[in-house]
C-alpha cells in the first residue's frame, strides 16, 4: 500500500497565496512537492524555497486540456508516480451577472472547473492502479451560498463540489480520496484586485470582514492546514466531503 509521502503531490495555483501555503504545509510533512503555475518562473522559485528535497516547478495552464495532459504524463515518466493532487489554480472578476459574457463564462468555467476535470483525468487513472491517491479541490463558500457579482465563479465551483463527490464514489474502492476545501474571503491579492476593479476596495474590504463572525478575512495559512489535513493519511476515512474554512460566515 503507499503512502502519503510516497509519489508527488502536485499542486495547481502553488505559486499563488493559498497554493504557496499549501506547498510549504505538504513539504513540511515529507511530500515531493510539484509547484504548478500558470507562471512557470514564479513556479520554479517557490519550488526552491521548500524545506526537503525533490521538489519541483513547473509552468501550467490547467485550461489546455492537452498541454495538461502531456506534461502530467511526462512528470509521471520522469519522476514518478502522482499520489496527491491539490487544486488550487483559479481565477474571477467581480461583475453582475447581466453584465457578462459568454467569453468571461468561458474563461471563468474553463479555469475553476474544467482545470480541475483537466488534473484529474490526467492523475486517476495511475491513483486507481496504485491503489491510493488523495485529490483535495479548493472551491469556494461562494459555491455554498451563493454570491452577488460571482455568479459564473459561483457555479463553477459549485461544479467542482458536485463533480468531486461523484468522483469520490466511483473510486472509494480503489482507496482514492476525493474532498473539496470552500476558502471564505480570503486576502490574497486576487481579492484585493478584484476589489479595487470595483474602484472602492477597502471600504468592500472592510465590509467583508465585518460579515465574518471571527472578524477578519482568512489568511492562505489559515486555509493551507485544511488543505493538507485532507491529503494527509490522518484524513484516510474521509471522502466526498466539503469543508468549509471561512471564519463562520458559513454555517452548514
Amino acid at each position: 500500500m503507499a503512502h502519503e509521502t510516497d509519489g508527488l503531490a502536485v499542486v495547481t495555483g502553488g505559486a499563488g497565496g493559498i497554493g504557496a501555503a499549501t506547498c510549504e504545509r505538504l513539504a513540511s510533512a515529507g511530500m515531493r512537492v510539484v509547484v504548478a503555475d500558470l507562471d512557470g518562473a514564479r513556479a520554479e522559485a517557490a519550488a526552491a524555497r521548500l524545506v526537503g528535497a525533490g521538489h519541483l516547478g513547473m509552468q501550467l495552464d490547467v485550461a489546455d486540456t492537452p498541454v495538461v495532459k502531456e506534461r502530467l504524463d511526462a512528470l509521471v515518466a520522469e519522476h514518478g508516480q502522482v499520489h496527491t493532487l491539490i487544486n488550487v489554480a483559479g481565477w474571477d472578476r467581480f461583475v453582475p451577472f447581466v453584465d457578462t459574457t459568454p467569453e468571461f463564462w468561458d474563461q471563468v468555467i474553463d479555469i475553476n472547473y474544467r482545470g480541475t476535470l483537466n488534473t484529474v483525468h490526467a492523475v486517476l487513472p495511475g491513483m486507481i492502479e496504485a491503489g491510493y491517491g488523495r485529490i483535495v479541490s479548493v472551491a469556494s463558500d461562494a459555491a455554498r451560498v451563493g454570491s452577488s457579482l460571482e455568479s459564473i465563479y459561483a457555479g463553477a465551483k459549485g461544479a467542482v463540489i458536485s463533480f468531486s463527490k461523484s468522483v469520490a464514489r466511483e473510486v472509494a474502492k480503489n482507496g482514492v480520496t476525493v474532498n473539496v476545501v470552500c476558502p471564505g474571503p480570503t486576502d490574497t491579492p486576487l481579492i484585493r484586485s478584484m476589489a479595487d476593479d470595483l474602484g472602492s476596495g477597502e471600504r468592500f474590504m472592510e465590509a467583508l470582514t465585518r460579515a465574518i463572525p471571527l472578524r477578519r478575512l482568512a489568511t492562505p495559512d489559515d486555509i493551507a492546514p485544511a488543505i493538507a489535513f485532507l491529503a494527509s493519511e490522518e484524513a484516510r476515512f474521509i471522502t466526498g466531503q466539503t469543508l468549509s474554512v471561512s471564519g463562520g460566515l458559513t454555517m452548514a
